[in-house]
């Protein structure tokens, strides 16, 4: 989801310092932790990093004033204690004595600070800056129009950071997040965006980066500074690049692993006869979707301030999300209990009542003859076929599901589908810029369990809006809710966003995923939770 840079380019010097950094000791690999983690990390600069992969080892290398436990629930970071005040508008947090950064010097308040205000200025374009939207002046800065000196932080001493909100809001569930986690600043300053090489990053979470080989594993070892290291079990952990589910698996059952990142598309009742225990499934706050490009041919335009609308790039799109066959997707191509998907909030989040598209309700049958009726009403037919590319990152179950997607469309509209797979970093750049894309493959996994966490990109023009949605009744709709005076009324006014975001049809829900991972009988300590966040940290091996 970022810059144009070659590989080479923006990797080269990773692995020359992957090559010379030293060894582990034979001896000692019965310390070491092995877990799949799926694509190459996009970044390890905490306030850019905008997906799964380099949020899992963020979480190992980092620690926020807030941090999270085994099962999920918020608990003391570098914060040892927190208030807020009676309007729910001042957040005070005190931090532990003798914080240090995994180079051993002091980590204070102050550095915080200059941390928070380097996560928002403009030259950083942290993608999750738009979720602190209740910090004040928080979108300002970003956008340039203020200083980073005007951000609602504060230092007034050496152990205490105050964060000023413009309406009440919960903050701690979002200080969680890597954009909130402190990244050592005097390591930027002398290598810029080389500072997250190994050699170079400085952290302060319970482990350290050692090395990094690119497109294959990334090491880290326990930090001795962090404030609870005695506590922590497992010495190193590798992360691996696994793309390809398939493989992943069977790295696993050969005991190369000790835990897989996802578990590829299988009958479900064999994975249990294979793997029993060690197959976890359990529910999970995500939705996968296909984006459409609205800032090119052939979806561009066709907002619709009100069903029924009659505009061919708007018909076309609909007759796009009702010609696929969620049931099918999710009994046959995915197949590890995930739900169909008619809206892009997730069920399970507590006071919210999610939306869906408006036809969700029609048999199948019925969703295809509507779907042929707006394809030819668009101007296509089997003369003249819609062309167009679906784009996804390499995965085996993302091959899976576009080729599903294509074979749908095919047969029931006629629609000629090229499909595209690109290296992780290539999908994201090419998404984020929306300049050669036309579907591709979407989704949100939940950052804290929030309706709104779900809809914010959809709102401006900024980094995660792939789609280019733009529409002043959403934002309109968005900004009611963020001046609700009630928790029922934020969510109602939520709700009519995503309703309006749906019946716009600026992205295709397919379903709601599950968390699915394989876990070793060695492991221990690995809980479900809604997030599925499982920090080294909380884990141990048994022999």
């Amino acid at each position: 989801m970022r810059r144009t840079t070659s590989v080479l380019q923006r990797y080269g010097s990773a692995l020359l310092l992957a090559l010379v950094a030293p060894a582990v000791p034979a001896q000692t690999a019965a310390a070491q932790l092995e877990r799949g983690n799926g694509p190459e990390p996009s970044t390890l600069d905490a306030h850019r990093c905008q997906e799964v992969a380099c949020g899992n080892v963020l979480r190992d290398l980092y620690e926020g004033l807030v941090t999270e436990d085994a099962q999920g629930r918020l608990v003391p970071g570098m914060a040892r204690s927190w208030t807020v005040s009676a309007d729910g508008r001042t957040w005070t947090f005190t931090l532990r004595e003798r914080l240090r950064w995994s180079n051993g010097e002091a980590l204070d308040a102050a550095q915080i600070l200059a941390s928070f205000r380097r996560a928002f200025a403009p030259a950083t374009a942290a993608p999750f800056g738009e979720l602190f939207d209740a910090l004040d002046n928080a979108q300002a800065v970003q956008a340039g129009r203020l200083p980073p000196e005007r951000l609602g932080v504060a230092a007034p001493d050496a152990h205490t950071v105050v964060f000023t909100l413009n309406r009440a809001a919960s903050l701690p569930a979002l200080l969680t997040l890597p954009i909130a986690f402190p990244v050592y600043l005097p390591a930027v300053t002398q290598y810029g965006a080389q500072h997250t090489q190994p050699g170079r990053l400085v952290s302060n979470g319970a482990y350290r980066l050692r090395a990094w080989t690119p497109q294959a594993n990334l090491l880290v070892e326990k930090n001795p500074q962090f404030h609870d290291a005695a506590a922590v079990a497992i010495e190193r952990v590798r992360f691996h690049v696994t793309e390809d589910a398939a493989a992943e698996l069977q790295r696993f059952a050969a005991g190369d692993l000790h835990i897989t990142e996802v578990v590829p598309p299988q009958p479900l009742a064999a994975l249990r006869r294979r793997f029993g225990a060690q197959l976890r499934l359990s529910p999970y706050v995500g939705a996968f979707w296909l984006g459409l490009n609205l800032t090119k041919p052939p979806f561009r335009d066709g907002v619709c301030a009100a069903p029924p609308c009659d505009d061919k790039a708007l018909a076309l799109r609909r007759a796009l999300a009702l010609a696929v066959d969620r049931d099918k997707l999710t009994r046959y191509v995915t197949g590890l209990g995930e739900t169909p998907a008619y809206g892009i909030v997730p069920p399970g989040i507590a006071g919210y009542t999610p939306a869906a598209m408006p036809w969700a309700k029609l048999t199948q049958a019925q969703r295809e003859q509507r779907a042929l009726a707006l394809y030819r009403h668009a101007g296509y037919s089997n003369d003249n076929p819609l062309v167009i590319e679906l784009r996804y990152n390499t995965s085996t179950p993302h091959r899976r599901l576009a080729l599903a997607v294509a074979a749908m469309w095919r047969q029931t509209l006629g629609v000629q589908v090229r499909l595209r797979n690109e290296e992780w970093k290539v999908f994201v750049q090419n998404r984020k810029q929306r300049a050669i894309t036309q579907v591709f493959r979407g989704g949100w996994i939940g950052d804290l369990p929030d309706a709104r966490n779900f809809l914010a990109a959809f709102g401006s023009d900024g980094p995660l809006n792939w789609m280019g949605y733009d529409d002043a009744g959403y934002r309109q709709r968005l900004a009611r809710a963020d001046g609700a005076h009630s928790e029922a009324a934020r969510n109602a006014w939520l709700r009519a966003a995503e309703q309006r975001l749906l019946n716009d049809n600026a992205a295709i829900p397919l379903y709601f995923y599950t968390s699915k991972h394989l876990v070793s009988e060695r492991v221990r300590g690995f809980q479900a939770n809604a997030l599925d966040r499982h920090a080294s940290r909380w884990l141990s091996l048994s022999p």
